[in-house]
């Protein structure tokens, strides 16, 4: 079988014909090159912008810069036109901060209707997501009876809060 790689003369066509392509191939880099220094004389330019909840940044040379803004301007404005803004929910109703506060809204539902241990009314609060320390629901028990709106029943360490009246509605 012949193998034309073989040939002298094949040999000295390919290796002129691949002189020919990468002598090409070079000047075209050059070219490139040189076009691509040209353009790319200044650093692209970065900017960072914020419309409403919305955060993004471009980064793009100097002359592509006031359409590029442009066009991402158009199309956040037209998104927020056709959504509702999410930040405008309906604000949860404030909840009692305090422990004492968190009681009173426990006898003002009429939970206090049967006298209750500390245990279950710190039980209770922590159900509900509110998680004092034993002391100071103690502590605020003790002001709610001095403030005549429970009343304690029993002995030392044994206690149980009731109310004293009823809750106005």
């Amino acid at each position: 079988m012949f193998n034309h790689y073989d040939s002298p003369i094949a040999n000295s066509l390919g290796k002129t014909y691949l002189s020919v392509v990468h002598e090409q191939d070079v000047q075209h880099n050059k070219q490139q090159g040189e076009k691509m220094t040209e353009t790319n004389t200044k650093p692209p330019i970065r900017v960072k912008m914020k419309v409403g909840e919305i955060e993004f940044e471009i980064e793009c040379q100097e002359d592509q810069l006031q359409a590029t803004v442009d066009k991402i301007l158009s199309t956040v404005t037209e998104k927020l036109k056709e959504s509702p803004l999410i930040s405008e929910r309906a604000a949860a109703p404030p909840r009692a901060e305090t422990c004492k506060g968190i009681i009173q809204k426990l006898w003002e539902e009429g939970w206090f209707s049967e006298a209750k241990g500390l245990s279950e009314v710190h039980s209770e609060m922590a159900r509900r997501g509110f998680h004092y320390d034993r002391t100071a629901v103690a502590h605020a028990l003790i002001d709610l009876v001095k403030d005549n709106i429970l009343t304690r029943v029993g002995r030392p360490r044994r206690y149980q809060y009731a109310q004293k009246k009823p809750p106005s509605k």
